[in-house]
């Protein structure tokens, strides 16, 4: 069974149809109840089991309580992908600690509740898979993204901690970090984005991923292999080229 947050659209939309297809058991967990029920509907009319659990990640109690539904009504969480994000884009002269207050809350903090909803139990099992949809925006910072940017570092290196933690367990962990992905998070800048790609294809690089249990996983490689470029250049020579890119405009 597979416990997936930010279910109702993007990523987690597309996500949610493929699994269904695979015949995976579904818990799809984001905050829109109506969107919810639509996609258990797409899911069981598949062939699929699903169940919709309206709940804000930020609450650790109601994330909790969730998974404790899920695990009575579809059995054992197998596989938690933690999914919810939300981005801004604004520069630093503009910053609103309230925005980027919601952004770490959702992106991080919010993955940190779905983790403790799910690990005891796995630990009781010895047996689960934690997965971080992160981003390759988490290695270096990008202009105008200076919330997305440290939500998505800290969401990676938090995962990356819980690994290391769990390496004497049979618990598998996978942080995937996709590039520049078409959903309504990044609809109006799709020209200004190298290497777009279309979210079912992203969607199933991503399941590929968590199948083979690879412990981290970056794609499109063409633009992973710039962004670790970007890692051991030289600051002034990073910061020239950040400011000239046109992705964040």
């Amino acid at each position: 069974m597979v416990l997936l947050t930010g279910a109702s659209s993007g990523i987690g939309k597309e996500l949610s149809l493929q699994l269904a297809q695979k015949g995976a058991k579904l818990g799809l967990l984001a905050r829109r109840q109506d969107i919810l029920d639509s996609l258990v509907g797409q899911a069981e009319a598949i062939g699929s089991k699903a169940m919709a659990l309206p709940v804000d990640v930020r609450d650790a109690a109601a994330v909790r309580a969730a998974a404790d539904r899920v695990r009575l009504e579809l059995g054992p969480v197998d596989v938690m992908i933690a999914n919810a994000g939300i981005g801004t884009a604004s520069h630093a002269t503009q910053l609103k600690p309230e925005q980027v207050g919601d952004v770490i809350n959702i992106n991080l903090i919010g993955a940190a509740n779905s983790v403790a909803a799910v690990l005891p139990e796995m630990q009781t099992r010895d047996a689960g898979h934690l997965v971080a949809i992160s981003s390759l925006s988490a290695y270096r910072g990008l202009p105008k993204s200076a919330a997305y940017c440290a939500s998505k570092a800290g969401l990676s290196s938090f995962f990356e901690s819980v690994r290391v933690d769990l390496r004497p367990t049979r618990i598998k962990v996978t942080i995937i970090h996709p590039g520049f992905i078409r959903t309504p998070l990044t609809a109006g800048r799709e020209k200004k984005m190298p290497f777009l790609m279309e979210v079912d294809e992203a969607c199933r690089k991503i399941i590929g991923a968590i199948e083979s249990e690879k412990k981290s996983y970056a794609f499109p490689w063409q633009l992973a292999s710039v962004v670790r470029a970007g890692m051991i250049m030289p600051n002034f020579m990073y910061d020239w080229i950040a400011a000239h890119s046109s992705f964040c405009e």
